[in-house]
């Protein structure tokens, strides 16, 4: 079952670090709520109007809020500006997705920032990066993951590329790699006493990502059409099939000592294995995946797990997101916490001395003021940007 309802005080290996948040779709967010999740302060500086970008949704879905609080500022009026800047010359660290330029033409650019707080780190992501021709130019992450050489790659034998969600160029190319810039150039500042800017390219990260299969290429061990390689679903021993209740499972024994595993235990359940194909003979493999899928379309994937699962068959069910939390193997490590009533990931990667606690959600009448002011920012200051702060009922404090 899904991880229990609890709150529980900040903590986490980044306790006490500061960090300032510009408002923004994907991978800001992410970024974000990534250090926010292990600990980190994470102040989000929210427009007073709507954006308009990205998906809309009501707050407590939007989960790359959660662990964070937020102040709603115009910062194209003086007080806005200046409470922007408070915030920035008390935080170790920033966040801003903005194109590249924005941030400098209103005065919050890098050199502004650092120069009144020197041991700055000023992360800031973009799909195509701060220079190049293609720099200012507005895309998603479908076009970053395009030019990377990674869209390519991904799809079926046969058929175009296809969009694996916007994981690889927004969260893994952007978010992830943003959130490590970002905790090494603090360590770096607590060093030397000297921050700096950390340019993450969405294209940049993508192509990070793709490391391996340019040198799986190179030596030939992954040249060929899209779909007909080892990893990409060509090969029929790395691939999902359908069972025979309409579910899926996913079977991936590279090694030859897992595919024994695999054939034996379809053999010990009555499967017709004897005369299989050799899984190394690739002029063989159509035929391999047909009998495969033959094989897997007689039982329900219940009964496969029943056979499989837990071997060194290296099998997996395929599991939807509303399936994936009641898994017992997620249940037993807490792989998902339930928050506001909302089922999701936990805080990752877990740390044995300083544990991330259960993050609280995204808090939509939360105005933020009361951390700005632990911050060390000037109560006048706060309240000419955000105004006198309200009681319950809805009237100005005395």
């Amino acid at each position: 079952m899904a991880g229990s309802e609890t709150r529980s005080e900040r903590s986490g290996p980044l306790a006490g670090v500061k960090v300032v948040e510009f408002v923004g779709i994907g991978p800001g967010p992410m970024c974000g709520m990534l250090l926010a999740d292990l600990g980190a302060d994470v102040l989000r500086i929210d427009r007073t109007t709507p954006s308009g970008l990205g998906i809309e949704r009501p707050e407590r879905f939007d989960l790359l809020l959660r662990g964070k609080r937020k102040v709603a500022v115009d910062l194209k009026q003086p007080a806005g500006l200046a409470l922007a800047r408070a915030l920035l010359a008390r935080a170790d660290a920033s966040i801003e997705g903005f194109r590249p330029g924005t941030m400098e033409r209103i005065g919050l650019g890098p050199d502004a920032c650092l120069a009144a707080n020197p041991r700055l780190v000023y992360g800031r992501v973009t799909g195509f990066g701060q220079e190049g021709p293609l720099a200012s130019a507005a895309g998603h992450d479908l076009n970053y993951i395009a030019l990377a050489g990674a869209l390519h790659a991904i799809g079926r034998d046969g058929a175009p590329p296809t969009p694996p969600l916007n994981l690889l160029g927004d969260y893994a190319g952007g978010a992830l790699l943003l959130a490590f810039g970002i905790v090494c150039a603090v360590l770096s500042a607590r060093q030397s006493g000297r921050g700096q800017a950390v340019d993450a390219a969405m294209i940049d990260g993508a192509a990070a990502l793709m490391t391996p299969f340019f040198g799986l290429r190179a030596a030939g061990l992954h040249d060929g059409p899209r779909g007909t390689n080892l990893l990409d679903s060509g090969a029929p021993f790395y691939d999902v099939y359908a069972c025979a209740d309409g579910e899926y499972v996913s079977i991936a024994p590279i090694e030859a000592k897992f595919r024994t595993v695999l054939v034996e235990r379809l053999a010990s359940a009555g499967m017709a294995t004897a005369d299989l194909p050799d899984f190394d003979d690739r002029a063989r493999w159509p035929e391999l995946r047909r009998r495969l899928a033959a094989i897997f379309a007689e039982r329900t994937r219940a009964e496969w797990c029943a056979l499989l699962e837990g071997t060194d068959a290296c099998f997996a069910p395929v599991l939807a997101p509303r399936d994936a939390p009641l898994h017992p193997h997620h249940a037993a490590r807490g792989t998902f916490v339930r928050i506001d009533g909302i089922d999701q990931p936990a805080p990752v990667p877990r740390f044995s001395a300083t544990p991330a606690a259960v993050p609280t959600g995204p808090r939509p009448d939360d105005d933020g003021r009361d951390l700005a002011l632990a911050w060390g920012v000037a109560r006048a200051d706060v309240e000419a940007a955000l105004g006198p702060p309200a009681t319950s009922q809805g009237r100005a404090t005395p």
